[in-house]
């Protein structure tokens, strides 16, 4: 079959939440001829195998430890059957794809020319692409948009790896693992070694130094890594992994995996049915063709482009986890809008652009944590400490009042405030509800909100979230 030519003003590469969001807006506001090309599922590591399958997951978990909770509060009530995980997986995955049908639709709906392929850029202004059906495409685009995402990476050196599973695999599971070890200090890890644990898998976390969670606030690192302790899971501190091979005295899923740790420097052995790396994700860029169009990439691969979102190719462009800026789903989608303005909107979006800073995030833990601004480490070492006042709060929510002090799990805040006007340039919060707190002081950090803002509102009681109006 001969290829089929095409031609578009916007061409965007990648399918996830912010590529989507760049092509709609460019097509359904402003009008321009756009193709969004996809090789695997619409709506990219968020939708299939990241944020809304793991809070789904969450939620299951939240509700397992509401269940032990419940006798506190006078019910009884005792499960008749073990969490049945493959029965929630298939609603999950249903869940999953009814997202993928809506993606779809709303490309339809903005007349988004969408293709279903994989492809690679053949010259500054041109892409091929291999449809599902072995034959080509070759498409001439003004401009393009790479937001092709990332990929969990897998370790190079360790015998066996291969045989482990990602984040991404960790929603392929059919049945739930009786023990897991995971692999790995940030949220990721993290989020899933809380899951596995309150869905009742035994539960071994592997990080390499003493504490997880290092890039946020030490408050968050010690309290989270103690909690999780108190929680059951097993934290293999200073570790490294040698070798992953399967346990043929089992049998099954079951492996042995070889490793070294704080307690064990000469090494020990864990047999468990399942290991999850969490080690970091790594650019989609292997077969993208930048190098034909002389697109520039950073040590890791990642696709340099700056605050605009420009490439070093004038009329290519990149955001998302592929340029390895912030990788959250939110940033890309505001990235993606703030770049189809600019292109398309006239003279009235000339300078538009995301605003990197301030930006707020949350991790799933058990409990949760939101944060935004600098940790306190970080707003020291940028204004000096006779230039920062920090406020803390550690208390009992009224949740817990019912249990025995230790089921109580912790809540923490921290304010730091810079300056004679003691400007609020970072927030840090872990306990129950954390999320969804944080996102309505994220817009009263995002305007400059000083200590005395946040003074002068008057508190809702009871409530956790109003220490952060009454610190003193």
């Amino acid at each position: 079959m001969a290829p089929i030519h095409k031609e578009c003003d916007y061409l965007v590469i990648g399918g996830g939440s912010g590529g989507l969001a760049s092509a709609r807006r460019a097509s359904g506001v402003y009008g321009a001829k756009t193709i969004a090309i996809e090789s695997n599922r619409l709506g990219g590591t968020c939708v299939n195998v990241g944020c809304v399958p793991k809070k789904v997951t969450w939620n299951a978990a939240a509700i397992a430890e509401t269940i032990h909770a419940a006798k506190s509060y006078g019910f009884s009530v005792e499960t008749t059957a073990p969490f049945d995980w493959k029965t929630f997986k298939h609603k999950r995955d249903a869940y999953v794809k009814r997202l993928n049908g809506i993606y779809e639709k709303n490309l339809d709906k903005d007349h988004v020319d969408y293709i279903h392929g994989r492809a690679h850029l053949t010259s500054r202004d041109s892409v091929e692409v291999k449809l599902d059906d072995g034959s080509t495409t070759t498409i001439k685009a003004k401009k393009i948009l790479l937001a092709t995402g990332g990929h969990p990476t897998i370790p190079d050196g360790i015998p066996g790896s291969e045989m482990g599973i990602t984040s991404d695999g960790f929603f392929d599971l059919e049945t739930q693992p009786k023990c897991v070890a995971l692999v790995g200090a940030g949220y990721i890890a993290v989020e899933m070694a809380g899951m596995f644990n309150a869905l009742g898998s035994e539960t071994h976390l592997f990080i390499r130094h003493e504490t997880f969670l290092r890039q946020f606030d030490p408050m968050i690192q010690d309290t989270i890594t103690k909690e999780y302790e108190r929680l059951g899971v097993h934290i293999h501190r200073n570790s490294a992994q040698t070798k992953f091979e399967k346990n043929t005295e089992k049998g099954g899923d079951w492996k042995t995996l070889h490793y070294t740790d704080k307690e064990h420097p000469d090494g020990a052995t864990l047999d468990v049915e399942c290991l999850l790396w969490g080690i970091g994700r790594s650019p989609e860029v292997e077969d993208l063709g930048l190098q034909a169009a002389g697109v520039k990439q950073g040590e890791k691969g990642h696709i340099l482009a700056d605050d605009y979102q420009n490439t070093n190719v004038e009329n290519i462009y990149s955001l998302g986890d592929v340029s390895g800026k912030v990788e959250l789903t939110p940033v890309a989608i505001a990235a993606g809008r703030k770049l189809a303005d600019r292109l398309f909107g006239g003279p009235k979006y000339k300078d538009s652009k995301l605003d990197y800073s301030n930006i707020p995030s949350a991790v799933f833990a058990h409990p949760e944590v939101g944060t935004i601004g600098l940790s306190e480490p970080d707003a020291r070492e940028q204004y000096g400490d006779k230039n920062i006042k920090v406020y803390e709060s550690d208390f009992t929510a009224m949740y817990f009042a019912m249990m025995e002090p230790e089921e109580n799990a912790p809540t923490k805040y921290k304010l730091v405030c810079y300056g004679e006007e003691e400007k609020v340039v970072g927030m840090h919060i872990l306990g129950v509800g954390s999320s969804e707190i944080l996102q309505g002081f994220g817009v009263a950090i995002k305007m400059g909100a000083r200590k005395k803002d946040f003074d002068s509102c008057v508190a809702i009681h009871p409530t956790s979230a109003e220490e952060l109006v009454t610190l003193k």
